[in-house]
């Protein structure tokens, strides 16, 4: 490798870190993107006209721009064209993408570097790589596109009976062969489509059974699995740029895993094996009806109220995402702001259908990065709050999770609305959220339901302040 090649990998390097620093913040995340893809280009430019490559013929090269002038027209067009409310599918579909070029490139190799003609060594350690890319590529490749039709509603729960039992035999088979593989010392491609096939359908039934809610775990989780998979490759071809990319990757994406588990108070072996979040089952277990007078209101009287309040807090949620009511929710808040109301936005870390949607929501609508306030720091703000609004959320505001110890969301971190002197929830009926049980709050002597599509209510609600 040149001497400028290595320095073109040092500077990537450097993009990637300062890239996924600035992508902690909302105001700086488009600045660190923008820095770390122009650091991955530099070093695909580096690695194809500087690393020396012998023998390539330039058709080759033809291929390769054509590939990258492709994928960079598809997916410019492809995020550039979707929903809000489709992002997060199209981080699984993505990240999935990821998984799959990892198995490809370990299926290529495979042929190229494993064989009994190789040294012992040599060959165990290859082999190692090559089948650790295959495996967690294919488990990725298929397990993200199982979280993808989850998220899309095209595809629903799959438990088969001692599902936990089959997945665990299966992954240990999964381990017990590739090992087999090793130490056989064989090209043989067979033994490699058997172990790849096994490993597709490991994907699917590692995420068939998790239910809904879990799905911003499960998609932190497998997007860490793809950044293993890149650091895997990048050790195959010694590429430092591969190798500290995917150990970005993959460490982020564990530690916001983690974090997500904190927010639900559940460890991820209760989310992988629990499959919380499953619909029947789950409210089954929920410890019986919740019951009390449900008290419905208007857009004028909830306008009243707010009005004439000194602080309001509001909570977005999923149902937010669905009717695109973010642009209509700001409208609000300017309006209440010129009214001299403090407003701000109550953030929970598992709002929605991925970690940070209602955060990247929000901030399509220009909302003012410092009004969006995390959970830890605004729950002792409610008991001071004269109204809350929440919109589109469910589970994340039950009391469910403080009062009911046989409740599959207690103990779980909630934003504590309750303790607000009113409260107003818009949602459009009475369903049950992902968690699939009802919510406490709703039969709150201080609770108004706002009934009605998020965006058709706001937009009546801002007519009724307009003309206060």
């Amino acid at each position: 490798m040149s001497i400028t090649l290595s320095i073109i990998y040092l500077i990537a390097t450097v993009t990637f870190v300062i890239g996924l620093k600035l992508l902690g913040h909302p105001e700086t995340a488009k600045k660190g993107n923008l820095i770390s893809a122009s650091g991955m280009i530099l070093a695909i430019i580096g690695t194809l006209f500087l690393h020396g490559f012998e023998d390539v013929p330039t058709i080759n090269y033809i291929l390769i721009a054509i590939a990258l002038l492709v994928g960079t027209i598809l997916g410019w067009i492809i995020a550039m064209k979707v929903a809000m409310t489709k992002m997060p599918e199209l981080v699984s579909l993505f990240n999935g993408f990821g998984g799959g070029s990892a198995l490809l490139i370990g299926l290529i190799e495979f042929s190229n570097n494993v064989g009994a003609e190789s040294t012992e060594k040599a060959s165990s350690a290859i082999a190692s790589t090559i089948l650790s890319a295959i495996v967690i590529g294919s488990i990725t490749f298929t397990g993200s596109l199982v979280a993808w039709a989850k998220l899309n509603g095209s595809m629903k729960d799959v438990r088969l009976p001692k599902y936990n039992l089959i997945n665990n035999i299966l992954f240990l088979a999964l381990v017990a062969f590739s090992a087999y593989i090793v130490v056989l010392n064989t090209d043989s491609l067979l033994l490699i489509y058997v172990l790849l096939i096994a490993s597709l359908i490991y994907g699917y039934l590692f995420v068939a059974p998790i239910g809904g809610a879990d799905m911003p775990v499960v998609i932190s989780l497998l997007n860490s699995l793809t950044g293993i998979a890149a650091a895997i490759t990048g050790v195959l071809y010694g590429n430092m740029v591969m190798i500290v990319g995917g150990i970005l990757v993959g460490s982020a994406g564990l530690i916001l895993t983690f974090v997500m588990c904190n927010a639900m108070n559940r460890s991820l072996t209760n989310v992988i094996f629990g499959a919380f979040g499953g619909g029947s089952d789950v409210a089954a277990a929920s410890g019986g009806k919740v019951g009390g007078t449900i008290k419905k209101t208007t857009a004028s009287d909830s306008a009243v109220m707010m009005n004439y309040a000194n602080k309001v807090v509001i909570v977005p949620g999923y149902g937010l995402a669905v009717a695109q009511a973010q642009h209509v929710i700001h409208e609000l808040e300017e309006i209440l702001t010129k009214k001299g109301v403090d407003v701000s936005y109550a953030i929970h870390p598992v709002a929605g259908r991925m970690p940070g949607h209602m955060n990247v929501l929000l901030a399509e609508s220009n909302v003012d990065y410092g009004k969006l306030i995390e959970m830890d720091d605004i729950n002792p703000q409610f008991s001071n709050t004269d109204v809350v609004l929440v919109v589109g959320a469910n589970d994340v505001v039950n009391p469910a999770a403080h009062n009911d110890p046989s409740s599959p969301i207690y103990g779980m971190p909630i934003l504590d609305v309750e303790n607000a002197k009113h409260i107003i929830v818009n949602k459009r009926s009475m369903n049950a959220g992902y968690a699939g049980i009802e919510n406490e709050l709703f039969y709150n002597q201080k609770t108004s339901m706002l009934f009605g599509d998020a965006k058709e209510a706001l937009t009546k609600l801002v007519a009724e302040l307009k003309n206060m």
